[in-house]
């Protein structure tokens, strides 16, 4: 499986600190956030990575390299302005090929992820082994948190696995995803499109499903967030 980082927004709610660096590169305990999700990834045995940029995006290349540093195989799909996610991913899919892959948010911290629960995602047979039609196959599996404070309100319902567009309660989107690539039929490449009116197309049609993801998340949106991921070390540190 291979694994999409986005990289290429602008980060306006971190200014001034995304004035001179790329938001996926602000380091959380020393590390550059993108940094843990390449980390995890290959310990997890996806090396295949594909990285978009658009804002400073030299300086994440810059930083990554060809990847071979940490174990994997990094790619950059540059984009002249942003794509937003879905046009950001219609963009890249010469990159990533036809089967399904994973794709997360570059702005998210979740150390413990357990990446290696993506891999079987999206089965193609049901529990009997036997092959699961088409049209009936799940195009996409979302993982879900608990609703942070920027998102009371939540972003999809769950029943058992299958997500709803209502239902009580919402739960908040990790901005972590499998999806099969014809989801993005019919975007074209330098499009401007969010993936969220795509998920709850496909969410109508009964065929994105999910799961809760508990442990520690957090989507570093403010500097505030930063600077209260990074008290501990600066405590541990004398500061």
């Amino acid at each position: 499986m291979k694994a999409m980082i986005f990289a290429a927004g602008r980060g306006e709610r971190m200014r001034p600190l995304t004035d001179t660096c790329p938001k996926p590169l602000l380091k959380v305990r020393g590390r550059p956030l993108i940094t843990w999700h390449v980390l995890n990834l290959v310990r997890a045995g996806i090396t295949d990575i594909v990285i978009n940029h658009a804002h400073l995006g030299h300086m994440i290349e810059e930083a990554l390299g060809d990847g071979s540093k940490f174990g994997a195989r990094i790619v950059y799909s540059h984009e002249p302005k942003a794509l937003e996610t879905a046009g950001g991913i219609a963009n890249a899919r010469h990159l990533l090929g036809e089967e399904p892959f994973l794709a997360i948010s570059g702005d998210i911290y979740a150390p413990y992820f357990d990446f290696s629960q993506v891999l079987d995602a999206l089965p193609e047979r049901d529990m009997l082994g036997q092959p699961i039609p088409l049209d009936k196959r799940d195009i996409a599996w979302l993982y879900l948190t608990p609703n942070p404070w920027h998102n009371p309100e939540g972003d999809f319902g769950l029943n058992m696995y299958s997500l709803t567009n209502d239902g009580d309660p919402k739960w908040n989107f990790a901005n972590i995803g499998v999806y099969r690539p014809e989801m993005f039929d019919g975007i074209a490449p330098g499009e401007v499109m969010r993936i969220g009116p795509l998920m709850r197309k496909f969410i109508e049609q009964g065929r994105i499903g999910g799961e809760i993801y508990n442990g520690p998340w957090v989507n570093v949106g403010t500097v505030e967030q930063l600077e209260e991921l990074n008290a501990p070390l600066a405590k541990k540190a004398g500061a």
